[in-house]
């Protein structure tokens, strides 16, 4: 898997491990759903704009969140 695979998956993991529909998530996170669908299924890269939103979202900085990833891949492939 490629990184930007990854970081989708991770993404997209990490919303459903905090019980989070698609919709609510990108409503507290003010990202359109159109769009956080097309980072998860890697469609689409991850924009800064909504990396610093995911991170916010989660309290974190946009390099906490890609430290958090980064050991996810570590430990997951």
């Amino acid at each position: 898997m490629t990184y930007i695979e990854n970081l989708a998956k991770y993404t997209k993991k990490r919303r459903l491990d905090e019980n989070y529909s698609l919709n609510k998530f990108c409503f507290d996170a003010e990202i359109e759903p159109a769009s956080l669908s097309r980072y998860e299924s890697g469609q689409r890269k991850i924009s800064l704009e909504a990396l610093i939103k995911i991170a916010k979202f989660y309290n974190q900085t946009p390099s906490e969140f890609l430290k958090d990833f980064e050991e996810y891949v570590k430990t997951n492939t």
